[in-house]
C-alpha cells in the first residue's frame, strides 16, 4: 500500500528517506526513453517524475502510461549523474507523485542539497 498522501511536502521528505534507506529510485521508461511531461507549476518547463519505492511507480504504470517499464536507478549515479545531467538540460525533477499527479517540482539541485 502506499505511502503517499495529499502532503507533497512530506511526499517529498519521504522520498528522501527512503531513497537513502533503499539506495534506489524508480522510474517509468519505454522506448523513446525516460517519463517527461509538462510541468504543471512551471511555464514553459519540463519534468521527469521519481519515486522511492516501486510500488508507488507502478501505480502511474497505466492508460497512457501504460507502455512504460517500471525501472530502478541506484541512488548514487542518479544523484552523481542524472540530477546533474538534468539540472543541464533544464529539466525539473517530480518526486512522489501521488495517485492525483500532485507531488513536488523542484531544480535538481534542490533535491541534490537534500541529500547532503
Amino acid at each position: 500500500m502506499s505511502q503517499l498522501t495529499a502532503d507533497i511536502q512530506k511526499n517529498l521528505e519521504l522520498f528522501v528517506q527512503q531513497t537513502q534507506e533503499t539506495k534506489l529510485v524508480w522510474g517509468l521508461r519505454n522506448e523513446d526513453g525516460w517519463l517527461a511531461c509538462d510541468s504543471t507549476e512551471f511555464e514553459n518547463s519540463e519534468v521527469m517524475p521519481f519515486w522511492s519505492s516501486e510500488e508507488d511507480a507502478k501505480l502511474h504504470n497505466v492508460e497512457e502510461w501504460a507502455d512504460f517499464e517500471v525501472l530502478e536507478i541506484p541512488l548514487d549515479i542518479f544523484t552523481e549523474d542524472w540530477l546533474l545531467t538534468l539540472a543541464e538540460d533544464g529539466v525539473l525533477v517530480g518526486v512522489n507523485w501521488n495517485d492525483q499527479l500532485e507531488g513536488k517540482e523542484l531544480e535538481p539541485s534542490d533535491l541534490a542539497k537534500l541529500y547532503l
